[in-house]
């Protein structure tokens, strides 16, 4: 199937490490131009020459962002203008599901936890707009499971990937007549390397395997690869009409409609 990718300008923002590299791979093996960003250099540097070893040094560009600092997202947008002119796709997925478990979370670990998971959302958001509305381009958040229903998972996580899911479907609605289509994917449990579910895993495995086969009804973890599957979609031209929507990718995990 042609997604109608080629030479498209993509930013995907946490994009070193698990679903946020995946995406960027997608997004790179099918034509297009990726924007990788992350807030350590290093491995921005390091994905640069990985990267290279496969795909155009021209598809590729590293820039370092902190998403929860407003100003360092607009010095991203001066780059990608100088750059490239412009951005096509924007998929929003910074964000970090660790926290504490308190019912109701310190001040400081709201404000904390808000700012990384749906702060840096509206912020990338707010900034790039102007960009995606020039290109009637897609904007796409990761959200999470969590944020549709009450699974254990930290309050403040759970209330702020709410929040995003709300954000992202009024804003569709309010300039889907621009021509600029906005989505969320909700994914369930991702596994990869390094990732949360690796260190639960590495601590307790036994816990965590029946855990997985006792909540997810295809019994297993998900993986990066099959979120980036979903956003490159999503993101594409084949899905031209669809935007409002929040597409839950979690093994059949929780109850939707």
């Amino acid at each position: 199937m042609d997604l109608g990718l080629i030479d498209k300008r993509v930013l995907v923002t946490g994009s070193s490490k698990g679903i946020g590299l995946a995406i960027a791979n997608g997004f790179l093996n099918e034509g297009a131009k990726v924007v990788l960003s992350s807030r350590n250099q290093d491995e921005l540097g390091f994905l640069e020459k990985e990267l290279g070893k496969t795909f155009s040094c021209q598809k590729i560009l590293t820039i370092k962002c902190d998403f929860t600092k407003p100003d360092d997202i607009l010095h991203l947008k001066e780059i990608i203008v100088e750059k490239w002119e412009g951005v096509d796709v924007v998929v929003a997925n910074v964000g970090s599901g660790r926290s504490v478990p308190d019912p109701i979370p310190s001040q400081e670990h709201f404000e904390k936890t808000f700012r990384l998971n749906f702060d840096a959302s509206v912020s990338t958001a707010r900034v790039l707009y102007p960009l995606l509305k020039k290109s009637k381009g897609n904007l796409l958040f990761i959200a999470s499971i969590v944020g549709m229903e009450a699974l254990g998972a930290p309050v403040d996580y759970s209330v702020a990937k709410t929040a995003v899911i709300a954000f992202s479907k009024n804003m569709a609605r309010k300039i889907a007549a621009e021509g600029v289509r906005v989505n969320c994917i909700a994914p369930g449990n991702i596994y990869f390397e390094g990732g949360d579910w690796d260190e639960k895993l590495k601590a307790d495995s036994e816990r965590i395997n029946q855990l997985i086969k006792t909540t997810v009804p295809m019994k297993r973890f998900g993986t990066p690869e099959e979120i980036a599957d979903a956003v490159l979609f999503m993101c594409s031209e084949r899905s031209s009409f669809t935007t409002g929507g929040c597409l839950v990718i979690d093994g059949g995990q929780i109850h939707h409609y």
